[in-house]
């Protein structure tokens, strides 16, 4: 054995050991914040023409379930079917975050989004999938501050249902639903959290009609918060109405 591989066996060694150390020590700084959170939700992709269509959606969310505020989200955008399973969203966002938990906000702030999304459809044997692709520009304004600070966001959540009766999920009946979605901050003013959060979410759902569509679930969402330190663990009921009209057969 050559020295030269002796020195690069040896500098493997220490930033392994050095990298152990790090996240033994990064562990051991986490503080966990628990919480049990409700969110009410509402979805809708209404179909304007063949190619277009307005996305529509308000979520209601709960800290404690029902009991106090945690956030009021409502976002809208303009859909383009760049295939039958592949659509394009450009849209905008209004949030208003409220103090909760543990390690709240000093009050509540606003948060203005402009969002791009590309979501793309298929399935494997009866299981259908998706998978939307996210960038989020962010303006957050904390409580006290007279102005906003911009963020940076990307997102990507795989989604899967499986009906519960024959091959397709049909009016009239049950399917269950699970997904997984990642957060990654990223620019100038992200500070110690460049993984934002992750959401883990299964439920049970109803397709009413060909247009309405009800999931009761639960969502375990880890956040970690701008600090690197204190990190959400949240259980949350979620209830998730998807409702999509057709106008262009109008």
């Amino acid at each position: 054995m050559n020295s030269k591989s002796i020195l690069f066996k040896l500098v493997m060694c220490l930033g392994l050991l050095a990298w152990l150390n790090s996240s033994a020590q990064a562990q051991s700084e986490r503080t966990k914040d628990f919480n049990n959170n409700g969110w009410y939700m509402y979805f809708g992709d209404h179909k304007l023409s063949n190619k277009w269509g307005l996305h529509t959606e308000v979520q209601w969310r709960r800290h404690n379930i029902l009991k106090d505020p945690q956030q009021l989200l409502i976002r809208t955008g303009m859909n383009y079917d760049l295939t039958p399973s592949a659509m394009f969203t450009l849209g905008y966002g209004y949030i208003e975050t409220h103090p909760y938990g543990d390690y709240p906000a000093p009050g509540t702030f606003p948060e203005h989004r402009i969002y791009q999304q590309l979501q793309l459809k298929n399935s494997v044997a009866r299981v259908g999938l998706m998978h939307r692709y996210r960038l989020e520009q962010r303006w957050v304004r904390p409580a006290g501050a007279e102005s906003s600070t911009y963020l940076n966001r990307a997102r990507y959540m795989l989604k899967a249902t499986l009906p519960l009766i024959g091959s397709t999920i049909d009016a009239g009946e049950p399917f269950l639903a699970a997904y997984d979605e990642i957060f990654v901050g990223f620019g100038n003013n992200i500070q110690r959290n460049i993984f934002d959060q992750n959401r883990a979410y299964a439920a049970l759902g109803y397709k009413i009609s060909d247009a309405a569509t009800l999931e009761l679930g639960y969502l375990n969402q880890i956040v970690q918060k701008a600090n690197g330190v204190v990190f959400e663990h949240n259980h949350t009921l979620q209830v998730s109405l998807f409702y999509n009209l057709n106008f262009s057969q109008q």
